[in-house]
Order: structure tokens, then C-alpha cells, then sequence
């Protein structure tokens, strides 16, 4: 047998790393700048919040979620590279046909067109990368490529804020469309195409090429149901589901509570709000992502220790931003910034732990042949309850406060009781932590999977 010879990380790997973490970013602008424009939308289209809840969330997350596995399953055997190239045009195409929406239904279907680009995004990406690096750097570069989300609520928030009331909210649709077409070309052409399991040493390739040719014309549906019934990624599926069903309806709706609670301005609310987040978040993501790395060394257990922590810490902090009585303010220059916005980057900083160490633990308990599928199934819990039910459930339970509460309180409220969903969601990431070492001495032939 030949000697086992990792490829080596050079000025291309870096470069494609950077390409790839791009294009998250601008899906999660193209994704999260919504949450800005929801007051002018609603206005323009005389819609009720349920019905932004379904713009913002059910439209787009039904999509996502259904079609990511699927090419989850393309780019296990196909170029990872060129689908995420391909979808990244797609989705910022339809992104562009969002501005020019005439009527709601037609702003409805452009944006679940959004979704069906999107979907092809997420999975290939997390598989390339986990073979761009080492695997004893995979946590800290994942969370270098999942700072997308955080980046992309900073500059989706605060510049799509400013565009949408100095221009209107359809200029931010183009403002946004048109790089990201420009950005899918970069990676078609300057992407690298990493070799699968490049870094697995050499008895983990062995037994991946085993698998991969006892799976080889495996449905997908089979290889779903395998997946799933691995104990480890079962809980920690559910645990990620209901985290991002605290955190997109939280995401999605905060600057409309800024508005309508603290009486900001709408260009206020996004930049106050997208830059404590988004700077709380990127200093907790590489934070949580070099800790992860270290501790692991000692323990693997902490793979989902960690995002379970950062979980249960992050749960007061952000009921502390909600809950935190309205009127008291600082003056930042001629800018008035509410005393509960002191919450927001402490609970972004936690609360930003568990995505990037999340996608890394599921990269560790299955072969690299099916990486692409794993990411993707846990997308899809992800982004069915997380996008799709997190905003469209806010609306839903505001519309249901309305009567009793008023308009003011019933967004907190509802924001209140979708982000108290963090606590089972800690729980059931600790409850996955002793399968995950069952599983992961499965994969290196050890003992059984669990």
C-alpha cells in the first residue's frame, strides 16, 4: 500500500475557503435582509404579520429545506465546486426579480426562488471545506466559513436599513442581486475542487471506500434513513432545529420590534441592531471555534459541549434584550441607543457557538463520501424549523397577542415564548454527547454506531 501523503494547504486552498465563505455571505444578506424590509413591505402590500411570517419564513424555508438534501446528494459524487457556483447565480438572479415584484404573489414566488438557489449553497460548501483543512483545524475553519451568518446579518441589517429607506426596499433587492452573480463566476473560475477525505488518515480512507462501495447505489431515501438512525445525529438534528427556530424568528423580527417597542427609525433599527449582533456573533464564532479545537484534544465530548453551552447561556441574555422595559436610552452622538440593546452582542456571542460547531460534529460522525448529505439533512431540520417556522410562528403568535396585548407587546411576547425553545434545544445537544463518541468510534472501526 502506498504511504498515506495529505495534500498540501496552499495560496488556492485559502483563496477557495474565502470564495465559498463569500457566497454564505451573501446568501444569508440575500436571506436575512427581509428583516428590514418587513415594515415597508407590510405597508406597501397592506399584509398582516402572518403573512410577512410567511414571506419571510415558510415561502423560503419550506424550499430550502426539501430541495438542500437532494443536491446534498449531487454533490457527494459530483463537483462541489461548480453547484455552488451555479446555485450562487440562481439565487442572486432571483434576489434582483424580488425588486421588481408589482404585486405580494409575485414577491411571494420570487422569493421561494430565492430558496430553491439557496438550497444547492449550504451542503456542497461544508463538504469542500471539511476537505480544504486538517481535521484537527476543521472546528475553527468551519467557523471561519460559518461566519457568514453573522456577517451577513451586519451588513444585511445595517446597509440593506439604509438603502431600503433612503432609496426603497426594492433598490436593496438589486443592490444585493447583482454582486453575488458577479461573486458565482469568481468561484467557477478561481474555486479549487478538494480531493474527498483528503486529510482522513490512511485506515479511515480504507474503510471509506468500503462503505462507499457497499452505499454505491443506495437511494437517497436510504441513505436518509441511515443517517437518521444514528442516535447522535438524531438528537442533535432536533436540538439544532429548535435553536434555529428561536433564532430566525428572533433574527427576523427584532428590527420590526426595535421599531415598533423603542421607537427607532427603521435605518436605526437595522444598523444598531446589525452591528451589535454581528460583531457579538463574529468574535463568538472564531472564538467558540478555536476553544472547540483545544478542548478536543482532551475530550471529544466537548464537540458538543460547547454549542450546548453557548446555547444555555445565550437563552438569558436574549430574553434580558426582549424583556429589558422600553424608554431608557444612551446618546451615541444624535443616535439613540435603547439600554436593551447592551444584551444583543452577549447574546450573539453565545448564541453564535452552536451552528459552525454543530455542521463540524456531524462532518466527524460520517464518511466523507457522505458529508454533502449529512450537512444537508441537518439543514433541513435547520431550515424548516429554524426559517421556515421561526418567522412565520413570531407572526402568527403576534397576530394571536394582538387583541390582548396591543402592538407593542404582543411582538415581544412572541418573541419572548419562540426564544424560551433554547433550553430543550441545550438539553438535547448534551443528550447527544455520549452517542457522538459511540459513533465516532464506529467510523475508526472501534465498536459499533449508536
Amino acid at each position: 500500500m502506498a504511504p498515506y501523503t495529505p495534500p498540501v494547504v496552499n495560496w488556492r486552498t485559502h483563496l477557495t475557503l474565502l470564495l465559498l465563505a463569500l457566497v454564505y455571505i451573501f446568501s444569508y444578506i440575500d436571506r436575512q435582509v427581509i428583516a428590514v424590509l418587513i415594515e415597508p413591505i407590510k405597508h406597501d402590500f397592506n399584509a398582516t404579520d402572518t403573512e410577512m411570517g410567511l414571506l419571510s419564513g415558510l415561502a423560503f424555508g419550506l424550499l430550502y429545506a426539501v430541495l438542500g438534501v437532494p443536491v446534498g446528494k449531487l454533490a457527494d459524487k459530483y463537483n462541489r465546486r461548480n453547484i455552488v457556483a451555479i446555485c450562487c447565480g440562481l439565487w442572486s438572479l432571483a434576489t434582483l426579480a424580488c425588486g421588481i415584484a408589482a404585486q405580494f404573489w409575485q414577491l411571494l414566488l420570487a422569493r421561494m426562488s430565492v430558496a430553491v438557489g439557496e438550497a444547492g449553497g449550504m451542503a456542497p460548501s461544508i463538504s469542500a471545506v471539511s476537505d480544504l483543512y486538517p481535521k484537527e483545524r476543521r472546528s475553527l475553519v468551519i467557523s471561519l466559513f460559518m461566519m457568514g451568518p453573522h456577517l451577513g446579518v451586519l451588513i444585511g441589517l445595517a446597509l440593506g436599513a439604509w438603502i431600503a429607506q433612503e432609496y426603497g426596499w426594492r433598490h436593496t433587492f438589486v443592490f444585493f442581486g447583482v454582486p453575488g452573480m458577479v461573486l458565482a463566476l469568481l468561484v467557477w473560475l478561481l474555486g479549487k475542487e478538494p480531493r474527498r477525505g483528503a486529510f482522513d488518515d490512511a485506515q479511515a480512507q480504507a474503510l471509506a471506500q468500503q462503505e462507499a462501495l457497499a452505499h454505491k447505489n443506495e437511494s437517497l431515501w436510504r441513505e436518509v434513513l441511515r443517517l437518521l438512525k444514528v442516535k447522535a445525529f438524531r438528537r442533535l438534528a432536533l436540538a439544532c432545529g429548535l435553536a434555529g427556530l428561536a433564532g430566525y424568528g428572533y433574527g427576523v423580527w427584532t428590527p420590526s420590534f426595535l421599531v415598533r417597542t423603542h421607537e427607532l427609525t427603521l435605518a436605526h433599527a437595522g444598523l444598531l441592531f446589525g452591528v451589535a449582533s454581528g460583531v457579538g456573533a463574529v468574535f463568538g464564532a472564531l472564538f467558540s471555534g478555536w476553544l472547540c479545537d483545544r478542548l478536543m484534544r482532551r475530550d471529544e465530548r466537548w464537540q458538543l459541549g460547547l454549542p450546548a453551552l453557548g446555547v444555555l447561556l445565550g437563552l438569558p441574555c436574549t430574553l434580558a434584550f426582549i424583556l429589558w422595559p422600553a424608554g431608557g436610552h444612551w446618546m451615541l452622538g444624535s443616535l439613540r441607543v435603547p439600554h436593551a440593546l447592551a444584551f444583543a452582542p452577549l447574546a450573539a456571542f453565545f448564541t453564535s457557538w452552536w451552528p459552525s460547531l454543530s455542521y463540524s460534529a456531524v462532518s466527524q460522525m460520517v464518511r466523507a463520501s457522505e458529508r454533502a448529505v449529512a450537512a444537508a439533512l441537518l439543514n433541513f431540520f435547520l431550515t424548516l424549523l429554524g426559517s421556515g417556522f421561526g418567522p412565520f410562528v413570531t407572526g402568527l403568535l403576534s397576530d394571536a397577542l394582538l387583541p390582548s396585548l396591543g402592538g407593542d407587546e404582543a411582538l415581544r411576547w412572541a418573541l419572548a415564548i419562540v426564544i424560551a425553545l433554547m433550553l430543550p434545544s441545550g438539553l438535547w445537544m448534551l443528550g447527544a454527547m455520549r452517542p457522538f463518541i459511540a459513533q465516532r468510534k464506529a467510523l475508526a472501526g472501534v465498536a459499533h454506531p449508536a
